[in-house]
């Protein structure tokens, strides 16, 4: 299936970072978190990505132009008075990556519109270019061809920041314990898949794709939760941002199953 990547926002909840670039080519690990998310598809045999940039898009093509280069062994010859480049050697990932300038302020469901002649008449996966997962991704599949329905998301449990009250009628907390994940509400974390159907519920770039389509999807009983139990983390701040850099630097990193 191939992969769609939404990577053209102005990621403004992180300014300090996405003033010089999009908010998924902010590194962690010295490799962008859009590399990431990448490698995590491509771990479960996925290699065909559609990227739909937006702001700064000229940053994410750029990137790309130069990951050959930047992972090959080459020998520059200028002896002869003309430039010759020979590669001896490189380590790339086998990926089709396709970089589409899908607009400056277009919604999230406008940029999935935008792409659908590169999708074409098929079944993809779709996922937020800010986040990471360790979700088995071709279990999610599996499942989403169990149901039948047109999409699927995933589902994750939101931790609590606050304790827990317990209050009678009389205003009186009758008991208080600190938060557990369970306490959370489950939340959208991307990582779907999605029928080709699902474009004709957008209708053009002022679409969020979170609202009307979703809830359309919804109402309808044609979208379906995979519920992950696993690690997922956004990146939407730069405390979030640390704390990745920190699970990375400490090998501790879940959704990092590649070698």
């Amino acid at each position: 299936m191939k992969v769609v990547l939404l990577a053209g926002g102005f990621g403004s909840r992180i300014s300090e970072e996405s003033q010089f670039r999009p908010k998924p080519m902010i590194e962690i690990g010295n490799m962008p978190i859009l590399w990431h998310i990448m490698k995590e598809y491509s771990y479960y045999g996925h290699n065909e990505f559609i990227i739909c940039a937006g702001y700064k898009q000229h940053f994410i093509k750029e990137w790309f132009a130069d990951y050959f280069i930047h992972n090959s062994d080459i020998t520059f010859d200028y002896t002869n008075g003309k430039s010759e480049m020979t590669v001896h050697e490189t380590h790339m990932e086998p990926w089709k990556v396709t970089v589409v300038d899908t607009g400056l302020n277009t919604m999230t469901g406008g940029r999935i519109k935008r792409i659908q002649k590169y999708v074409e008449n098929e079944p993809f996966l779709m996922t937020y270019g800010d986040g990471v997962c360790d979700v088995d991704i071709n279990k999610l599949i599996e499942f989403h061809k169990e149901h039948g329905k047109l999409a699927t998301l995933t589902a994750v449990l939101q931790d609590q920041s606050k304790g827990v009250l317990d209050i009678g009628g009389d205003n009186a907390v009758k008991s208080f314990r600190e938060k557990k994940i369970s306490d959370g509400a489950p939340i959208n974390a991307g990582y779907m898949v999605l029928q080709p159907e699902v474009f004709d519920l957008i209708e053009g770039d002022s679409t969020v794709f979170e609202k009307e389509p979703l809830e359309t999807l919804a109402n309808n009983g044609e979208l379906m939760s995979y519920m992950h139990r696993g690690f997922w983390q956004c990146m939407d701040n730069i405390r979030e941002k640390e704390m990745l850099e920190k699970l990375l630097a400490g090998n501790k990193a879940p959704w990092k199953k590649w070698n």
